[in-house]
C-alpha cells in the first residue's frame, strides 16, 4: 500500500513533489497501513517530457553505466549521492522508498562502452541492441549467457541497496515474458544483502503457466497494461481479478494496478491535468475489487490535492482488513451485469462483495446465495455505510448504483 508518482507526473516528477507526497502519506495515510513512496520512470533524465518518453535517451549515468538521478529534478543527488538522501528522508517519515526501473541496461551505457563493475567486460559485451523495449527507448537487452550479465544487473541492484531502497518495480518484463532477467534480477536482489519488494510490469495477457516461476522471483506482479480512470478499465479488470484469486497469498501478489483517482494528469503520460473521471460510485468499486481480491494498492494522484470523498475510500480501516487478512477470496457468481464475490473474515465471519456493473441502478436485489448457507439470524453490515442490509429467508436484499458496489459483513446475529 503506497503512492506511485506515474499517474500524476509520468516522466517529469520531482524531488519537491515525492517529498509532498511523502509528508501526506505520514500524516494522514501511513495510520491506515499506506507505508510507500514510489518514484515511477526516468528519474536519470534531465529533460523529460509530458506524454510520453523522448525518443532519445539522455540518462546521467556513473562511470561503471549505472544511472543516476539527475539533479536538476533531484538536488539533493548532487555530488553522486544517488537516492540516499531521498531515501533517508522518505525513512525518517518511517516510510519505505520504492524506485521502477527498466529491464536491461542503458544504451547509452553501450554507446560509451562503459565498463561493467567487478569484470573486464564493458557494456557492449553484455549489450543485446535487438532485444530493446517497444516502447521506451532507454534500455537494450543483456546478454545472461556472458559471465557478465549477472554481473550488471548485480552492480546496478547493489547501487539501489547502498542507496536504501525497499521496493524496485521492474518494467518490461511481463510482455513479452522474459523469465531469465526476472530470475536475474531476483538473485541479484539476494546477493544485494538488503531485504527489496520485487515488483513486475506490465502483465498484458499474463498467464497463469507462469505463476510458479512468478512466485519464485518476485512479490508482485501485474495482470494488466496500464489502468486509467475510465470505467472500461475498471470492468476489464474483474475477469483478471477472478482467474487470480484463487493464488493470492503472502509471498506473491497478482496486481491490479495503481488506482488512479484524486488529482491525476498533472504532467502524465495521458490526459489533461483533472481529478480522476470516475465517479465516487466507481471509485468505491475500484477500491472493493481490489480489497476483495488482495490487490496491492498503490495510490496515482497527486495526494495535497485530494477529494475528502477519495480520501476517506484511503482510509476506511473496515475496508483496508479485508485487504490484510481475508482469505478464501473468489468469484461467487457472475450474471450479466452482477457480480459477487466472498472472503472469509479473520474473526470467523465471512465478508461478500456485491458489485452492479450496469448502466442504471441494480433496482432491488436478492440473492439467496446457497453457497454461503444464510439463515434469518445473520447480522449483514455494509463497510461503506455503515448500515445493516437486510437478510431474510436465507438471502440478501439490497440496491445497488450504477457502476457500484457494497461490501458486506455477515456474522452471527447475536
Amino acid at each position: 500500500m503506497g503512492w506511485n508518482s506515474w499517474d500524476c507526473f509520468g516522466t517529469t516528477v520531482t524531488e519537491a513533489e515525492v517529498l509532498a507526497n511523502a509528508d501526506h502519506l505520514a500524516e494522514h495515510l501511513l495510520p491506515h497501513g499506506w507505508d510507500t513512496v514510489v518514484v515511477d520512470i526516468q528519474w536519470y533524465e534531465p529533460v523529460t517530457r509530458a506524454g510520453g518518453y523522448r525518443p532519445v535517451s539522455e540518462p546521467v549515468l556513473d562511470a561503471h553505466g549505472r544511472q543516476l538521478p539527475a539533479p536538476n529534478r533531484f538536488p539533493s543527488a548532487a555530488g553522486g549521492a544517488g537516492f540516499a538522501p531521498l531515501a533517508a528522508a522518505v525513512h525518517e517519515r518511517g516510510l519505505r522508498f520504492g524506485l521502477h526501473v527498466m529491464r536491461g541496461i542503458p544504451r547509452r551505457a553501450v554507446e560509451l562502452d562503459l565498463p561493467v563493475l567487478g569484470t573486464h567486460a564493458t557494456a557492449r559485451d553484455v549489450a543485446v541492441p535487438q532485444d530493446d523495449c517497444a516502447w521506451n527507448p532507454d534500455n537494450v537487452g543483456v546478454d545472461l549467457d556472458h559471465p557478465a550479465g549477472q554481473a550488471w544487473y548485480d552492480a546496478q541492484v547493489a547501487q539501489f541497496a547502498a542507496w536504501g531502497v525497499d521496493y524496485l518495480k521492474l518494467d518490461d518484463v511481463l510482455h513479452p515474458y522474459h523469465d531469465r532477467d526476472v530470475a536475474a534480477y531476483a538473485e541479484a536482489i539476494r546477493r544485494s544483502g538488503r531485504e527489496i519488494v520485487l515488483s513486475l510490469s506490465p502483465g498484458r495477457r499474463l498467464s497463469l503457466a507462469r505463476a510458479e516461476h512468478l512466485r519464485e522471483n518476485a512479490q508482485v506482479w501485474r495482470v494488466s497494461d496500464d489502468l486509467w480512470d475510465r470505467w472500461e478499465d475498471v470492468r476489464e479488470q474483474f475477469q483478471r481479478a477472478a482467474r487470480w484469486a484463487p493464488l493470492q497469498g503472502p509471498g506473491g501478489w497478482a496486481d491490479l494496478d495503481m488506482l488512479p483517482l484524486g488529482r491525476i494528469g498533472i504532467r502524465a503520460e495521458r490526459g489533461e491535468d483533472r481529478l480522476s473521471h470516475l465517479t465516487l460510485d466507481e471509485q468505491r468499486t475500484l477500491v472493493t475489487l481490489w480489497c476483495i481480491a488482495r490487490s496491492p494498492l498503490m495510490f496515482g494522484g497527486h495526494l495535497p490535492d485530494t477529494p475528502p470523498e477519495t480520501h476517506a475510500l484511503l482510509t476506511n480501516d473496515a475496508v483496508l482488513e479485508v485487504l490484510r487478512s481475508s482469505t478464501h477470496n473468489r468469484e461467487l457468481l457472475r450474471d450479466e451485469e452482477l457480480a459477487v464475490w466472498t472472503a472469509r473474515a479473520a474473526d470467523g465471519g465471512t465478508y461478500v462483495a456485491v458489485f452492479w456493473l450496469g448502466e442504471g441502478a441494480s433496482g432491488p436485489l436478492r440473492l439467496p446465495l446457497p453457497d454461503l448457507d444464510l439463515t434469518d439470524r445473520v447480522l449483514a453490515r455494509d463497510l461503506w455505510a455503515g448500515t445493516t442490509v437486510t437478510c431474510t429467508g436465507g438471502a440478501l436484499e439490497l440496491e445497488v448504483p450504477a457502476h457500484g458496489a457494497a461490501l458486506l459483513l455477515l456474522s452471527p446475529a447475536g
